[in-house]
C-alpha cells in the first residue's frame, strides 16, 4: 500500500503490517482514503480528530444552506372582498420573504357545486400577488382545490 504519514508527506510504498506499527507507534489509526487505487492509499491520522472536523464541516455547510419555506392560504368560494385583500396582503408579506404559497380553496357542502366561481376566485388572487411563478395549476383533491405558486424573479 502507498502510505502518506501524519504530516501528509508521501512515505512511499510500505508493506500493511510495517505501516500498522508504525501509526502504533505514533498512537495514530492507520486509514484507508483511496481503496480504488493502485496501490491502495492509506494515511496515518487521528481518526477521531478526523471524523470531528468532518461533523464540522458538515454542520457548517447545513448553515448556509437555504431551506424553501412553504405558507398556505386559505380561502373559501363565499370569501367577502375585505377578507380576501387582508388574505391578499399577507401572501405578498410571504412572497416577499422568498417563501412558496399553497393557496387552498376549501368547500363545504353545497359549496362543491360553484367550482368555476371558486377557480376565478383562485385565479384573480394570484393575478393580483403580481409576479409570481405557477408551479401548480388550480386541481382538485377531495373538497380541497389547491394551486402552487413561487416568488416571480
Amino acid at each position: 500500500m502507498r502510505l502518506i504519514n501524519e504530516k501528509g508527506e508521501q512515505v512511499g510504498v510500505v508493506d500493511t503490517v510495517k505501516a500498522l506499527e508504525m501509526a502504533r507507534t505514533l498512537g495514530l489509526d492507520l486509514v484507508e482514503v483511496a481503496p480504488d487505487a493502485q496501490p491502495p492509499v492509506c494515511k496515518i491520522m487521528d481518526f477521531g480528530r478526523f471524523r470531528y472536523e468532518k461533523q464540522k464541516r458538515e454542520a457548517e455547510s447545513k448553515k448556509k444552506q437555504h431551506k424553501v419555506q412553504w405558507k398556505e392560504i386559505r380561502l373559501r368560494p363565499k370569501i367577502d372582498k375585505h377578507d380576501l385583500e387582508t388574505k391578499l396582503r399577507r401572501a405578498k408579506a410571504f412572497i416577499e420573504k422568498d417563501m412558496k404559497l399553497q393557496i387552498v380553496m376549501l368547500f363545504r357542502g353545497r359549496e362543491l357545486a360553484h367550482k368555476p366561481l371558486a377557480r376565478q376566485i383562485l385565479l384573480s388572487f394570484v393575478g393580483d400577488l403580481g409576479p409570481v411563478k405557477v408551479e401548480q395549476q388550480p386541481r382538485m383533491e377531495g373538497r380541497r382545490m389547491s394551486m402552487i405558486v413561487a416568488p416571480g424573479k
